[in-house]
């Protein structure tokens, strides 16, 4: 994939660059930024044992929350652009002071990042604006919640309001199983994530996943993608922060990708202004395709973890480019990203026990890997006193391959899936089974 040969000449220094955040989504943003010739130093704070493993990269130390240093640590590194990676920093306005102080930073202010830190203004903000969406109760108390889950005549999907790394939806199979998971969040599950409770009816159809770049008044899209949520094969158990996702995604055709533009992102930075938000940064918008069109379930405020990964190989050098466009308030419109010669898919090893409680600090153990085509972003990852690779979070390594076709992209990942090892190494074997031709559970 290469952005549009006429697209404009960067106007400012970009040499510099910092990333915040630890996972394997800023790993491959900084894996796709380091491509561009113009950069000279990545720095990534905190990374994980995986960032310095990527050219130009370097892990740093910063205290976020002591802004004058913070600052001052800035300067003293010339950074050209911030980039924010995860969605805590954003929600308590890293980027606004970031910006106050004369810093060009991809990722949205406060105001903007509420539609991931609140799903009820986020669900307000979508019926305010007539975008299409699931029906939805704001409820404040278990008392409130056990009205709307008794006089429902379907069980409802649950989300805790507040952000919850992923884990804070239950699609609830009956209305006690809503109520138990209404009662789990009240009960401080998520802690002050759980003070509001939303409702949601239970909408069918696949999901997908869509992300636009934006400067506040124009966009551009990046290559769509399927995540895949739920922690076991068959799409069941519970939901995850993501065990694997491939792109684009052939369910999103050139008449639908119009039709979400003209009922769901053109409305949504429509919305965005009126509210005088101005927004810059990634809008990940989280769709379910149903039976009576594209209707939103979630919005957030970044790239998605593990859409981020599986993405970033499909993109060239000149990415980063529009990272700053976003940053500064100008891209043009005439930007555009070519279709890709190959697709991607990412399976992600996570930690026996996730997304529930499991245990770090086992060796990590990689053979002889085909690395062709094929990237280890490291996730969840830390080193011992020796340098060996330990695991060091739920999710651990994200393994990504490009190819052709998807068959011989999730051939070729289980095959070097099959030489990594840890203690309790875990991972779904059906990644991309809506795509993949040969797919059998026997495979």
């Amino acid at each position: 994939m290469s952005f549009n040969s006429k697209m404009p000449e960067i106007n400012k220094k970009l040499e510099n660059i910092l990333i915040i955040g630890n996972g394997g989504r800023e790993n491959s943003l900084g894996w796709a930024i380091q491509k561009n010739d113009f950069i000279k130093k990545i720095y990534l704070s905190p990374g994980n044992a995986g960032s310095e493993k990527i050219r130009k990269c370097m892990r740093i130390n910063l205290d976020i929350t002591d802004k004058k240093n913070l600052i001052l640590k800035l300067k003293s590194l010339d950074i050209d652009l911030v980039v924010i990676g995860p969605e805590i920093p954003l929600s308590a306005g890293l980027g606004d002071y970031l910006r106050k102080n004369n810093f060009d930073v991809f990722g949205p202010n406060k105001d903007g990042a509420r539609l991931e830190y609140s799903k009820s203004w986020a669900k307000e903000f979508m019926n305010s604006a007539n975008i299409p969406t699931s029906n939805f109760w704001k409820v404040n108390s278990f008392k409130e919640a056990q009205k709307v889950i008794n006089n429902s005549e379907e069980p409802l999907v649950v989300k805790a309001d507040g952000l919850a790394s992923g884990k804070g939806v239950f699609v609830s199979e009956s209305k006690d199983e809503c109520l138990q998971a209404t009662k789990a969040i009240f009960n401080g599950k998520f802690g002050k994530s759980g003070q509001i409770v939303v409702l949601e009816e239970k909408i069918q159809g696949p999901e997908v996943s869509i992300f636009a770049l934006c400067d506040g008044e124009k966009y551009i899209l990046l290559p769509t993608a399927q995540d895949h949520k739920r922690l076991n094969e068959n799409d069941e158990g519970p939901n995850t922060g993501g065990m694997g996702a491939y792109s684009p995604t052939p369910l999103i055709t050139k008449n639908l990708l119009e039709e979400i533009k003209k009922k769901i992102i053109q409305p949504t930075i429509h919305e965005l202004k009126r509210k005088k938000i101005d927004y810059r940064g990634v809008l990940y918008f989280g769709l379910m395709i149903t039976k009576l069109g594209p209707k939103v379930i979630e919005y957030n405020c970044r790239f998605g973890d593990p859409e981020c990964q599986t993405i970033m190989p499909l993109l060239d050098k000149n990415f980063v480019i529009l990272l700053q466009k976003c940053a500064r308030g100008n891209l043009t419109g005439n930007e555009e990203i070519d279709m890709p010669n190959k697709v991607s898919g990412c399976v992600i090893a996570t930690s026996k026990g996730y997304p529930n409680e499991y245990e770090i600090g086992f060796p990590i153990k990689i053979g002889k890997v085909d690395t062709t085509d094929f990237q280890i972003f490291d996730s969840g990852t830390s080193l011992s006193k020796n340098g060996e690779l330990l695991t060091n979070g739920g999710r651990v390594l994200s393994i990504v391959c490009q190819d052709t076709d998807f068959n011989m992209v999730f051939e070729k990942a289980y095959k070097n899936l099959n030489k990594i090892n840890f203690e309790g190494i875990y991972y779904r074997n059906d990644i991309g089974h809506q795509v993949r031709k040969n797919f059998s559970k026997e495979n």
